[in-house]
C-alpha cells in the first residue's frame, strides 16, 4: 500500500495538474516520493501570534484576527492596482496591501477569521502589512490550529519552481502529507534503524516539512533536526550500498587475461623511464600493477598533486599491457591536453617497439579512417585521444587497459562506453585535482585509491603573492626579471575577447598590448581554446622551445602542458577563479629546477570570498589541502566546474555539510550488505532502484 502510494505519479494528484506537473518533472519530481523527499529551502518561525497594539514597524510578525474591510485601490500607475484589507483583533486593527492581485478580491469575506505573516512598515495610512503570507481559517480560530499551513507555526519555505510557487507547494506538501499512510516502506534495515536510533521514516519526512513546535528553527535551517539528519543519513545510505555493490558485482567479472611481469617486462618498463621514481610513484606503480596481474578488472583512481607525475607512472602500466599484447586507450577532456600527453608519450616512446596513434575530433576525413583501420586492426598499440575514442566506429584489435585523464570532466556513459570497447579491460583513471576525503566517497566510492605525494627530485615550491591591479608595474617588472635571466612566463586571463558587459581584461586584446608596449624586445603569443588544433599546437611547440618567451593565454592551459624553463606565472582577475583551478594554473610553472613565482592580480575591493581562496592559495601549496578548503567554499557542485562529473543526484544531503554522516552511512552499508538477514532486500531494493534514484548508470 505504502509503495503503491508513494510511486504515484504526482500528475496524478488533486490540484496538480499537467502543467504544474510538467514544471515540476522539470526538476525530477515524478512521484509523491520525490516531493516527498526535497527538503524546504530554509524555515521561518510564524507560531508566536502578536496583539495589533503590538506591531510596530520593522518587526516581522503573525497576526490572527476578522477581515474587517477590503477592496482594489487604483494608483497613479497605469493598469496597477492595489488589493487592500483590513484585519481586526481586540486590541486594534492593521491594513495589508497586495500589488496587483485583484484576484484575491474572491477570497477574501467579510468577518473571515485570518492569518497574516510578514513585515511591517509605516506608510502615509499608517501601519502595514506588504504582501503578507496568509491563510484563510475556515472555522472557529481556536479550534483550527492543525489546519495552519503557512502561518500560526514552524513554516517551511520552498524554492519556487516554474509556476509552483513556494506557497503552493506548502499546501501540496500539506495535503500528500495527510493521505500518506500511517507505515510507508523502509529501505534502511531494521537493526540498522534501531542501532542509530532513527526516527520513523513517514515521522521523519512529516517533521521536515511541518517541524513540531518545540524544534529550534536555528537547527532546522541547519538541517540538524532528528528528522532531517535520518532522511539525510537515509540516502547517503542507499547510495553507499549501490557503490559497494556495483564494485563487488565489477570484482566478480573477470577480464580476457590478466598480465604477466616478468624481467622482459621489467627492462621494457626501465627503458622507457627517463627518471628515477619517486617513492610515491612507486607504491603508486606496484599498486596498479598488481591490480593489473589479477583476473577481476582493475578500477583505481589515481590521484596526485600537480606535477607529482602521474602520466609517467600511468606509462608505465600501458607498456605492462602492450608487453603482454594488448592495447591502451588514453582518453583525456581536450585536445590541447591530449595533444600534450601524445608528444610527450611518442618521445617517450620513441625507442620502443610500439606505435604510438591519436584520435581527437579535429582529425577527419582520409586520417581518421586510417587512424581507425590502425586501431582496428592492433597497428595501433597505444592510442591518445579525445572522447572521439568513444564513438561507435572505433574499435580494438584487443584492448587490455583503459586510462583517462582528468576523468571528472566526463560524462559516466563516455567512460562506460570506452570500456566496453574491451573485454572488462582494466581501467586507470587520473585526477590532478586532489579530491577531498567527503567527494572520493561519492564520486569515486567504488575505486580503490592511489595517493602520489610529494614532487619529483628537484622541484622547488613555488612562491605565491597577491597583488593588487593597480601595482601592475611592479608586476611586470617580476616578469621581466625572470625573462632577463633567460626563463619564460604565462600571463593568464578569464576571457578570450574583451566583453562590453564584464570589465575583465581579455587575452586577445592583452597579448597585443604585452607585445607592442610591455614586452616588446621579447615574443609574445597568445593562446586560446578557440583557436584551431594545428595553430595551437604551433604556439605551444614554439613555446616549449623557447621561441616564444610569454604566452598570453586562457585556461587552456591549465592542465597538461609541461614546460620546465617557465617560472613566473601572472594570474589576472584571479578572484574570479576557483581555489583548484588557481592552484591547477600555478602548476604550470615550478617544474624544472629553477626557483617559480605565481602572482595573483586582482581588482579591489575583494569578497570575502575572493579574499578567502587568495589567502588559501598563498598560504599553503598542498593540493590535498587546498582541494579541502575550496570545497568548504565553492560546495561540490562546483568542485569539478561540471555537472558531468559522476557526482551523484542527492536530494536532501550535502556533501560538505553532512561529511560526517557519509562516512557513517558507508560503514553501515558495508556491514548490512555484509550480513545475510540485511542484504538479500536490500539489494533487491537497490537493483530497481539506485541508477534511477542517483542520476547514475550502472556501469559496473
Amino acid at each position: 500500500m505504502s509503495d503503491d502510494f508513494l510511486s504515484q505519479p504526482l500528475q496524478f494528484v488533486k490540484g496538480v495538474g499537467p502543467r504544474r506537473a510538467a514544471d515540476l518533472a522539470r526538476v525530477g519530481l515524478l512521484t509523491v516520493e520525490d516531493l516527498l523527499l526535497r527538503f524546504p529551502l530554509r524555515y521561518e518561525n510564524r507560531a508566536g501570534l502578536t496583539p495589533m497594539a503590538a506591531l510596530r514597524p520593522g518587526q516581522t510578525a503573525t497576526v490572527v484576527g476578522e477581515v474587517l474591510s477590503f477592496g482594489i485601490r487604483p494608483t497613479r500607475r497605469p493598469g496597477f492596482r492595489l488589493f487592500e484589507v483590513v484585519v481586526r483583533d481586540e486590541s486594534g486593527a492593521v491594513r495589508a496591501v497586495f500589488p496587483n492581485q485583484a484576484f484575491l478580491k474572491d477570497v477574501f469575506r467579510a468577518q473571515q477569521q485570518v492569518v497574516l505573516f510578514g513585515p511591517l512598515e509605516h506608510r502615509s495610512g499608517g501601519l502595514q502589512f506588504t504582501n503578507p503570507e496568509y491563510e484563510i481559517v475556515r472555522g472557529d480560530a481556536e479550534d483550527s490550529d492543525d489546519a495552519h499551513v503557512h502561518t500560526g507555526r514552524l513554516v517551511p519555505i520552498y524554492e519556487k519552481i516554474g509556476s509552483v510557487t513556494p506557497r503552493m507547494q506548502r499546501s501540496l506538501m500539506h495535503q500528500v502529507l495527510a493521505a500518506m499512510p500511517e507505515e510507508v516502506d523502509d529501505p534502511v534495515p531494521a537493526p540498522v534503524r534501531q542501532a542509530l536510533a532513527l526516527p520513523p521514516r513517514r515521522v521523519a519526512i512529516e517533521h521536515t516539512h511541518f517541524p513540531p513546535g518545540d524544534v529550534s528553527v536555528v537547527e532546522l535551517n541547519a538541517f540538524k533536526s532528528a528528522a532531517q539528519q535520518r532522511l539525510i543519513f537515509e540516502e547517503f545510505f542507499l547510495f553507499q550500498a549501490g557503490l559497494v555493490m556495483r564494485k563487488r558485482r565489477q570484482s566478480s567479472t573477470h577480464k580476457a587475461r590478466p598480465v604477466q611481469v616478468d624481467d622482459r617486462v621489467r627492462g621494457a618498463a626501465r627503458k622507457v623511464l627517463p627518471f628515477r621514481l619517486t617513492d610515491g610513484q612507486k607504491v603508486a606503480l606496484r599498486e596498479i600493477v598488481t591490480d593489473m596481474q589479477r583476473p577481476e578488472p582493475m578500477h583505481r583512481l589515481l590521484q596526485g598533486d600537480v606535477g607529482a607525475g602521474k602520466t609517467i607512472v600511468a606509462l608505465l602500466a600501458a607498456v605492462v599491457a602492450m608487453e603482454n599484447g594488448f592495447q591502451v586507450a588514453f582518453m583525456a577532456p581536450t585536445e590541447i591536453l591530449a595533444d600534450q600527453h601524445y608528444m610527450t608519450i611518442r618521445g617517450l616512446m620513441e625507442h620502443s617497439r610500439f606505435r604510438v596513434g591519436s584520435l581527437t575530433g579535429s582529425v577527419t576525413g582520409a586520417k581518421k579512417r586510417a587512424a581507425r583501420a590502425e586501431i582496428a586492426s592492433g597497428t595501433t598499440h597505444l592510442v591518445v585521444g579525445t572522447h572521439a575514442l568513444v564513438e561507435g566506429a572505433v574499435e580494438f584489435r584487443e584492448l587490455g587497459l583503459v586510462i583517462i585523464d582528468e576523468q571528472h570532466r566526463f560524462g559516466v556513459m563516455q567512460r562506460a562506453t570506452l570500456r566496453a570497447k574491451g573485454q572488462h579491460p582494466d581501467v586507470l583513471v587520473m585526477t590532478a585535482t586532489p579530491i577531498p576525503r567527503t567527494l572520493a566517497l561519492t564520486a569515486f566510492g567504488d575505486l580503490d585509491v592511489s595517493v602520489i605525494r610529494g614532487l619529483p627530485p628537484g622541484r622547488q615550491p613555488i612562491r605565491t603573492v597577491a597583488k593588487p591591479d593597480s601595482r601592475r608595474d611592479e608586476i611586470y617588472q617580476l616578469v621581466r626579471k625572470e625573462l632577463e635571466q633567460g626563463r619564460q612566463a604565462y600571463v593568464i586571463y578569464p576571457l578570450v575577447e574583451a566583453s562590453e558587459k564584464i570589465d575583465l581584461r581579455a587575452a586577445t586584446a592583452m597579448a597585443e598590448t604585452l607585445q607592442s608596449d610591455v614586452f616588446p624586445e621579447y615574443r609574445v603569443a597568445l593562446l586560446h581554446g578557440k583557436m584551431k588544433s594545428d595553430e595551437k599546437d604551433q604556439v605551444m611547440a614554439a613555446f616549449a622551445r623557447g621561441d616564444v618567451h610569454v604566452l598570453a593565454a586562457t585556461t587552456v592551459v591549465e592542465v597538461g602542458v609541461d614546460v620546465a624553463n617557465a617560472t613566473m606565472m601572472v594570474v589576472e582577475h584571479a578572484e574570479r577563479f576557483g581555489l583548484s583551478q588557481l592552484h591547477q594554473l600555478r602548476g604550470r610553472v615550478g617544474r624544472g629546477t629553477h626557483a617559480s613565482t605565481c602572482v595573483l592580480v586582482y581588482q579591489a575591493p575583494l569578497t570575502e570570498q575572493g579574499r578567502a581562496r587568495l589567502e588559501a592559495l598563498i598560504e599553503t601549496t598542498d593540493g590535498f589541502l587546498i582541494a579541502e578548503r575550496d570545497l568548504e567554499i565553492r560546495g561540490p557542485g562546483d568542485f569539478f566546474g561540471t555537472r558531468q562529473s559522476g557526482l551523484p543526484t542527492l536530494r536532501v544531503g550535502d556533501l560538505v555539510r553532512d561529511h560526517i554522516l557519509m562516512e557513517e552511512a558507508r560503514r553501515e552499508a558495508l556491514a548490512s550488505l555484509d550480513a545475510p538477514q540485511q542484504s538479500s532486500a536490500l539489494m533487491a531494493y537497490l537493483s530497481t532502484h539506485w541508477a534511477e534514484r542517483f542520476g547514475l548508470v550502472d556501469v559496473g
